[in-house]
């Protein structure tokens, strides 16, 4: 350690908010160079390379075969497949000294699926599985967390390429149970959750989520089954269609400064109309407004549910990806004066040819109080399927505690979690965008399709420090710790000497060792030794007087004395368990 480059820290960053980002920082593993960009010092790059070694046994092991491309890419692949407009801000667009367009590739399907396009021909070349392991750019609005959620991280990104469903499937298991492998070996907590495709585009879709209240991705689960998914996935089930003869006719009613559902529901109470309400009684209206991809125009989109129930953004966003969504401004009420704001309902918004989607549970037969489109008035009793028509539904209310399961089987719970994985199955967009064919058996053309399937391994580095600390410092399992074993030698009567001479020894057994012979007081370096939270931490001490060290496990606390001539076999065996 006296001649590693290395700096640890007794404060946290000022702009840290999770264990991971200050404890990384703190042990110098990561330093800050720009709002969501971090250098990689020796020891967090060898975390890094741990973690990316175990990424490469498991996919080589699965059939996979590694490239390199480039990171620096021409527009018009991207152009191609349309993912140039639709991941809007999020690119990093660049020219070059000639005016050519380009951009830092956040992910590289369009490159992968130019490349087999470029070399394979007939179905006998197929199956193949490819991937990297490479440097993305995602020019984050956000960046936060440290290496979370950063504008350049590292990724493993591979993609199979099949003949035909059957193969695509084939090849998705195979990925997921790579990904199962890799993050049991990464010592993690996770679940595995349905998920949306967002502008990767294709069908099937699910993340790894390892488990961290500091995550920012919400998941559910059931009480009574395996069902799981990202809040963004959640579909909720719709009651079945009830019969509208014989309900009471619509009436609006003068509801005076009611242009909250809370003082709706209070007004109607008690207003004598014979009946409780209560704000799942209500249809509230929400306004966004929508852009295409490329667009410059909005459109206006009036989203109606339940008036217990918030429109989770998120959600929203992901229903309307590849779109931009923002919430109204007060120009735009003021540019479409039909709508009365606080007290907005469906007449309005069909009559102006606004495009109306519902929550599921605006089922054909269900009556409710909403907005007569003029101030202070709601009407009371209008039913859907009757009353109004919407254009179709959208599910993105807020997903909450104690909701039903979706597979009937039931009910929700809420967590949080870091999105570690994500597998794809792609089938043929990016195929169709490139014509990617081989000749088969017939001799005719036949239309490949694709899985993509990513891994954060920076995140991975992160999510590992999320789970694995204490208040002292990071805590490593095994497999991704920069080393095996940390000497630590203090005093001045030959303790340095001798650690580096039990440091030398085993690292000829085999083990990863990092010394500390550094002139630094004791508790300096018992702090650190905590702080890096490297497994397995000998101390050579006081005790050498007596013939003995201290052998210490970072992980369980258990401290024992040990004779100094057994501490390299006890050392060796300690780290094998």
């Amino acid at each position: 350690m006296s001649n590693l480059f290395l700096r640890t820290l007794r404060e946290d960053p000022a702009d840290a908010e999770v264990p991971s980002h200050k404890l990384l920082v703190r042990a110098g593993y990561v330093r800050r160079a720009a709002p969501g960009i971090y250098t990689w010092l020796p020891l967090g790059k060898m975390v890094l390379e741990n973690v990316s070694r175990v990424v490469r046994e498991e996919m080589n092991a699965m059939g996979g075969q590694e490239v390199l491309l480039p990171a620096l890419l021409p527009k018009e692949y991207y152009e191609a497949s349309g993912r140039w407009e639709e991941y809007g801000d999020t690119l990093f667009r660049l020219k070059d000294r000639k005016g050519a367009d380009y951009l830092l590739g956040p992910t590289h399907e369009e490159l992968f699926t130019l490349l087999v396009k470029g070399e394979y021909s007939s179905y006998k070349d197929f199956p193949v599985v490819l991937y990297q392991i490479q440097e993305k750019f995602r020019d984050e609005a956000r960046p936060r967390a440290g290496v979370l959620r950063g504008r350049e991280f590292h990724m493993k990104d591979s993609y199979s390429f099949d003949i035909d469903d059957e193969g695509l499937q084939e090849a998705y298991d195979k990925h997921r149970a790579a990904y199962i492998r890799i993050f049991d070996r990464l010592g993690l907590e996770y679940v595995i959750v349905s998920a949306t495709s967002g502008a990767m585009g294709g069908s099937a879709s699910e993340e790894f989520l390892a488990v961290a209240a500091t995550g920012e991705d919400t998941f559910v689960r059931s009480t009574e089954s395996d069902y799981a998914a990202n809040v963004e996935a959640v579909r909720t089930p719709a009651p079945t269609d009830l019969p509208v003869e014989g309900l009471p006719e619509a009436q609006v009613h003068h509801t005076p400064d009611t242009a909250t559902i809370q003082t709706l529901v209070d007004f109607l109470n008690g207003a004598g109309l014979g009946r409780d309400f209560t704000e799942a009684d209500t249809l509230k209206n929400v306004l966004v407004k929508t852009r295409a991809p490329g667009s410059k125009d909005w459109e206006l989109l009036a989203i109606g549910l339940p008036g217990d129930r918030e429109v989770d953004f998120k959600r929203l966003e992901a229903a309307l990806e590849p779109a931009e969504v923002a919430l109204l401004e007060e120009a735009d009420f003021a540019a479409n004066p039909f709508l009365a704001k606080g007290y907005i309902g469906p007449k309005a918004l069909l009559d102006n040819k606004v495009r109306y989607l519902v929550d599921p549970r605006v089922v054909t037969g269900t009556a409710w109080v909403t907005g007569a489109d003029k101030t202070d008035h709601h009407v009371i009793d209008l039913v859907a399927g009757r009353d109004f028509t919407p254009d179709g539904t959208i599910d993105v209310a807020e997903v909450r505690d104690g909701d039903a399961s979706p597979d009937g089987r039931g009910t929700l719970y809420t967590a949080r979690g870091i999105e570690i994985g994500h597998i794809f199955q792609l089938g043929r967009k990016y195929a169709d965008a490139f014509k990617l064919d081989a000749l088969g058996p017939d001799g005719k053309p036949k239309r490949i399709t694709m899985g993509s399937y990513g891994i954060g391994v920076s995140r991975a580095v992160a999510s590992v420090v999320e789970q694995s600390h204490d208040d002292k410092g990071i805590i490593w399992p095994r497999e991704i710790s920069p080393a095996d074993v940390h000497v630590v030698g203090t005093g001045k009567g030959g303790e340095v000497e001798e650690a580096l001479r039990i440091g030398g020894e085993l690292e000829a057994r085999g083990l990863r060792v990092l010394v500390d012979d550094r002139k630094a007081a004791p508790g300096v370096k018992f702090n650190d030794a905590e702080l890096l939270g490297i497994p397995t931490v000998v101390i050579v001490g006081r005790g050498l007087k007596d013939g003995l060290v201290e052998l210490r496990d970072r992980r369980s606390g258990e401290r024992s004395d040990v004779p100094v001539g057994e501490i390299v076999d006890r050392t060796v065996t300690a780290c094998s368990e």
